[in-house]
């Protein structure tokens, strides 16, 4: 499940990253969390952005924003958190109207006015009371008003537009700890996904959102409520396809048959040693295996045993937190089409 959520983390961050046009694959990103960086500036700058994300839904998934995701420290923390990990490069907007550079501080509250599209942002004085609001309508729901308010709650956050930059990503992550409270999820699937294939709609539900209302009919609000419960029904839906495509994904019997089809190929042109299969079977059923339990499942000697070992740890497919700690499965990004097909592209 760790090993899972961990690859999970980096689709997350993935998708996450394409929705804000910056592509940078996962392979990538599991590089960058081993400190390997490319040597093209541009690329490195994306790595670190996406190794900040990454950390940060770490943080997230591990409790660190627990009962606190809708509040206005809380939203800030997420902000800062990933800002402070940013190379300098990525801390700097542009104002299109006069080419005016500005830099964005971690977790400060933006001090400019903003337009993002046709939507004229909350003047920065009002910022502070807008958040006050936020948190008193969105903390404190029960789990079933909690599920439906995280779309609300998605929209109102890029609505205030907080900060300078990295509202969206931030949105998402909050989204991302509200459905994790709530529905336990374990980190194992991922609105941001879902939201990046269908990117065109989810852009297009929040344009709708930030309309005025119509008419007496359209809520009492300043804005559309019939618009934001078109975008509920719409983030809802997402969510549930992202649930069923992972549910489909990590059947047991379909997962443990790609794997071991995965092994035995690569027994046969002798990337991996004899009965190397033995051992991720072994770890498919019990969930970790003892390295001790290794001679006595191979039928070999501790020597031999230990070679195998070495050969699947090298190969990023087991991972051990120690030479005498159990055996856990890794979930390699390098694997991902073979072992987990579709959930991100291949590598171009």
């Amino acid at each position: 499940m760790i090993a899972l959520a961990d690859l999970v983390r980096a689709m997350n961050c993935y998708y996450s990253n394409i929705i804000e046009g910056h592509d940078t694959h996962p392979v990538d990103i599991e590089r960058a969390l081993k400190n390997e960086y490319s040597t093209n500036a541009e690329k490195r700058n994306l790595q670190l952005e996406a190794k900040a994300h990454i950390v940060l839904q770490k943080w997230i998934d591990e409790g660190g924003l627990h009962g606190r995701t809708v509040s206005a420290d809380g939203v800030r923390e997420m902000h800062k958190r990933f800002c402070e990990l940013l190379p300098d490069e990525l801390l700097w907007v542009e104002n299109t109207d006069n080419g005016e550079r500005m830099q964005v501080i971690p977790g400060a509250l933006r001090e400019r006015d903003v337009k993002v599209g046709q939507h004229i942002a909350v003047s920065p004085g009002a910022l502070p009371r807008f958040f006050t609001r936020f948190e008193r309508t969105y903390s404190g729901l029960g789990k079933a008003e909690t599920i439906i308010a995280a779309a609300a709650a998605h929209h109102r956050l890029l609505w205030i537009h907080p900060f300078l930059d990295g509202n969206g990503r931030v949105a998402r992550l909050m989204s991302h700890s509200m459905l994790l409270d709530v529905l336990d999820t374990g980190g194992i699937w991922s609105i941001a996904r879902g939201l990046a294939r269908n990117v065109r709609s989810y852009k297009g539900h929040l344009a709708q959102c930030d309309l005025p209302r119509r008419n007496d009919l359209d809520g009492r609000g300043n804005l559309s409520e019939e618009s934001l419960a078109s975008f509920t029904r719409f983030f809802l839906e997402t969510c549930l396809d992202q649930v069923k495509f992972m549910e489909d994904l990590v059947q047991p019997d379909r997962l443990r048959d790609r794997i071991l089809l995965w092994v035995e190929e690569e027994i046969r042109a002798d990337a991996l040693p004899q009965k190397a299969g033995r051992i991720l079977e072994a770890i498919l059923y019990r969930g970790e295996l003892p390295r001790g339990d290794v001679p006595d499942l191979l039928g070999a000697s501790d020597r031999h045993s230990r070679r195998v070992v070495a050969a699947l740890i090298e190969h990023a497919i087991v991972v051990s937190e120690s030479t005498r700690a159990p055996l856990r499965l890794a979930f390699p990004a390098k694997l991902a089409s073979r072992w987990m097909p579709g959930l991100f592209p291949e590598q171009r």
